[in-house]
């Protein structure tokens, strides 16, 4: 199996270890939990449609990681630079937004799947050009 397939893989791994990371750091946020409980995260009422949009940012990574390593070259480069990315654009978005909480912990877990995702459309980037 080619290296590249391999760093890609993990990296959408470790970007999803870090997303779910980012989650949990969260609910140790003062007032968190409380609001959760009333049926509200982040100033919104929780509704099936966000349960399915955050069910969603979870499993896609897992899904790349597993594509990374069983797709053809030419349509896996291709779907990583997509995918990453819309990942690295959505999770760079969120941390900016996490930023402005006191609590720096899940910025930290933010910016880490926000940089996996960037590197997984730079190794994907390259082996479209070295091929």
């Amino acid at each position: 199996m080619e290296d590249w397939r391999i760093k890609i893989s993990v990296l959408w791994l470790f970007a999803s270890i870090a997303f779910l990371a980012h989650q949990i750091i969260v609910l140790m946020e003062p007032g968190v939990i409380a609001q959760l409980m009333e049926g509200m995260a982040e100033g919104q009422k929780i509704s099936p449609g966000m349960i399915l949009f955050f069910a969603i940012l979870m499993l896609v990574p897992m899904i790349m990681a597993f594509l990374s390593l069983t797709l053809k070259d030419s349509l896996n480069r291709w779907l990583n630079i997509i995918v990453g990315a819309v990942f690295a654009v959505l999770w760079f978005t969120s941390v900016i937004e996490a930023a402005q909480s006191a609590y720096w912990g899940g910025t930290l877990m933010t910016l880490s799947a926000a940089v996996a995702s960037a590197l997984i459309v730079w190794y994907a980037w390259k082996h479209l050009l070295a091929s």
